[in-house]
């Protein structure tokens, strides 16, 4: 049986001189090299890392998930509540992972069966591992709904995976790692794709249902504000080795190995200010940060926009009825001054993305009208449009899908000019060895193809090929969410440095507020479509105005462990459907602060003192001044 007699000063797991390889050609290569870690009954073990640093691999061969025919586990003990886990069976690790152990993975739409509903792959977990009736296990798949705070649980139990928001997804597949309520809940990366405010509310759940229910967690993540919220204990991770571990507090505090104290000055965070103020974002292989320099004095408006509106059509029924239009954006209007940065954050389903595709001129507004460059594009067509979309250029998220994989970088960088930019070949290789050196890559990686690269690289590659046309005005969505937090620096100290040198100006879109304090001079905030605050950065983040980007400043995890939030907190509710907007204030169904006037009325934009624009008819309601002043009103 490789049972070990029961010891309550044993910790529930114990991973002993771990090491796994993975089969590359005729070679095995080492992914983990001699690993230790523990995991105490009761305690949450963040461990943290960037990719390829061996974290996921550790995990899974503790779940006993590795792939058979590419990995293996060339030696070490796992021991988990007094049994070594390497000498079961398949069937026997199959019952633990069911029962004993549970996971949650980053991506829920990957790790949710598509064609299964909701509440049978939850009823499933207790069918088979405690062999539960199909009533009862529905039973208690709603139970775990509510527990996970699912809104209108019995009616989710019929949904489908994709007709949940991402975080309700994350949420269900943290109920099916808890139906059978396990002693070990491995979470992996499970906040990464989410906005701030879901990440919030996933954390706080996890904290809470940890308490409850005296779950031991291991956390893998590369987010250093999740581990100051969560960890009791913190495991860092490089290269396939564990290089410290210590209390949270101690390693946050007096950090000892160089990688710890590398990955903490790389890591933005709020209150540190704005590159043009001086501020340094270190990065693990020491790259320069951008030297200070103050916004351009009035240098004219790169891009202005007045009036966006954009609707979508949906259909209903078996017709295809046209039923109400989804205002994905509604009544938006901005300016860009040259050479500076304009950040809109906002939560998914804000209309970042849709303003982002309409400024590219991809898609077209249902209303308003767009200047680049001091050019209005509304009339414009076939080749004059083409041209002055030379002026505007974008980065994506997620540079591996943006890119050819078939192309080298050479001929990715330079299509735009081959398409747009009538010069002969010998110029169009001298501008991408140019831009190349421009954004740090050497001219020896001309020829190879995306998969050669890393991701930090990739993103590299696809900022030059944005600039390559000297466009006024670079769209970034979200450019950095997807990299490391070592890898997100060198990209902001980049696009910094490239800012001071071309005089380029950003519209950055992304949730993340401490990234967006380092990179803007403006920031607008979007919710359900419309802006809702605008201010310089300084102001926004000294001062906020809106209830709704206080909740956004309350989300964001803090990098001081004792000054956690999450376990004692869960943020607001879920961003209603663009579909169903709310009569009045927008936000008004999930501010603490609405009255009768929000639901009668809907605030328009309004100018406030030191540049704030706010669209709220109680500005800095949610600062103790505002609710002091409400109090006298009432």
């Amino acid at each position: 049986m490789n049972m070990l007699p029961a010891n309550p000063k044993l910790p529930l797991l114990a991973v002993e001189n771990l090491s796994v390889e993975f089969r590359s050609g005729r070679q095995w290569v080492p992914a983990v090299c001699n690993v230790n870690f523990s995991v105490e009954p009761g305690e949450t073990l963040c461990i943290v890392g960037e990719s390829g640093s061996g974290k996921s691999v550790s995990t899974l061969s503790v779940m006993g998930l590795l792939p058979e025919r590419t990995a293996r586990r060339s030696s070490g003990r796992i021991q988990f509540d007094g049994r070594a886990l390497e000498t079961l069976s398949d069937a026997e690790m199959t019952a633990i992972r069911g029962r004993d152990i549970g996971m949650i993975f980053q991506e829920p739409m990957t790790s949710l069966n598509p064609a299964m509903r909701i509440g049978t792959q939850l009823a499933e977990v207790v069918r088979r591992h405690a062999g539960a009736s199909p009533r009862t296990a529905r039973r208690q798949a709603l139970e775990m709904l509510e527990r996970v705070r699912i809104p209108d649980a019995a009616s989710r139990l019929d949904a489908y995976p994709h007709e949940l928001s991402g975080g309700m997804r994350q949420r269900v597949m943290i109920a099916m790692a808890l139906m059978s309520r396990p002693k070990l809940l491995i979470a992996d990366e499970p906040t990464t794709a989410l906005d701030v405010t879901i990440q919030a509310q996933v954390l706080a759940l996890i904290a809470e249902l940890k308490r409850e229910f005296g779950t031991s967690v291991i956390l893998i993540t590369h987010n250093l504000g999740v581990v100051a919220e969560m960890a009791d204990r913190v495991a860092v991770f490089r290269a396939g080795e564990k290089v410290e571990e210590a209390p949270v507090v101690e390693l946050f505090d007096r950090p000892q190995h160089p990688y710890t104290r590398a990955l903490l000055a790389a890591t933005p965070r709020l209150g540190g200010g704005s590159w043009r103020e001086g501020r340094v974002l270190q990065t693990i292989d020491g790259a320069p940060s951008p030297s200070v320099m103050p916004a351009p004095a009035d240098a004219g408006t790169a891009l202005r926009a007045s009036g966006l509106g954009k609707r979508f059509g949906q259909t209903t029924g078996w017709l295809g009825r046209l039923a109400k239009p989804i205002r994905a954006v509604d009544g938006v209007s901005l300016e860009l001054p040259r050479g500076q940065t304009l950040a809109i954050v906002g939560e998914s389903g804000c209309g970042k993305s849709t303003l982002a595709r309409m400024l590219m001129l991809t898609i077209a507004p249902s209303e308003g009208d767009i200047e680049i460059d001091g050019q209005a594009t509304a009339s414009l067509r076939g080749e004059a449009r083409r041209l002055v979309r030379r002026r505007i250029q974008m980065v994506f998220q997620d540079p591996f899908a943006s890119l050819h994989p078939q192309m080298t970088a050479k001929q990715i960088v330079a299509e735009p000019l081959v398409n747009l930019g009538g010069d002969d070949s010998r110029t169009i290789d001298a501008k991408v060895a140019r831009l190349f050196d421009l954004v740090g890559l050497s001219p020896a990686m001309l020829g190879r193809h995306p998969f050669e690269f890393s991701g930090g690289q990739r993103q590299r590659i696809a900022i030059a090929r944005a600039i390559v046309l000297n466009p006024a005005v670079v769209v970034a969505d979200e450019p950095v969410s997807a990299l490391d937090v070592s890898v997100q620096a060198q990209i902001l100290n980049l696009m910094a440095s490239i800012q001071r040198e071309l005089g380029l100006s950003y519209i950055f879109i992304s949730h993340d507020l401490s990234v967006v304090e380092y990179i803007a001079d403006t920031v607008a905030v979007m919710y359900l479509g419309r802006i809702v605050e605008r201010a310089p950065r300084a102001a926004l983040y000294r001062s906020p105005l809106h209830p709704y980007t206080t909740m956004l400043f309350q989300s964001v995890p803090s990098l001081d462990p004792n000054a956690r939030r999450f376990g004692h907190r869960i943020a607001a509710n879920e961003l209603p459907s663009p579909s169903n907007i709310p009569t009045g204030c927008r936000f008004r169904t999930r501010c603490p602060f609405a009255t009768e006037l929000c639901a009668a009325s809907d605030p328009a934009l309004a100018a406030q003192d030191n540049g704030h624009e706010v669209a709220c008819h109680y500005p800095g309601i949610a600062t103790q001044d505002g609710q002091a002043r409400m109090s006298e009103l009432a």
